[in-house]
């Protein structure tokens, strides 16, 4: 029976395994990020406006980080889930500019 194979036959594909490495770098870039976060605004010597531009860049950054290593939004087969995401945003951004205008009406 196992003589009916050929060398012409396609062997299954496997799955690509990642490894450790790059999600053990992701980790060690989030810890990094959370103590800058903490870093500035436990140092107190920083006007207070800046401290929240530094925070929101900050938060945006964690964000891609976690949605690319941990998240695997970078792989194959996560249309779906990112057309989704982006939905969201911008419905949120939308309902934030539409507050603001409404207050300032």
């Amino acid at each position: 029976m196992a003589s009916n194979h050929t060398a012409t036959e396609e062997s299954p594909k496997r799955h690509k395994v990642e490894g450790p490495k790059k999600h053990i770098i992701a980790f060690l870039f989030s810890i990094l990020l959370t103590f800058i976060a903490f870093a500035t605004v436990i140092s107190g010597e920083i006007n207070k406006d800046f401290i929240y531009i530094i925070l929101v860049g900050l938060a945006v950054l964690q964000v891609f980080v976690q949605m690319a290593f941990w998240m695997h939004m970078k792989d194959r087969g996560h249309t779906f889930a990112i057309i989704g995401i982006l939905t969201g945003v911008f419905i949120v951004f939308t309902c934030v500019i539409m507050a603001e205008y409404w207050a300032w009406w």
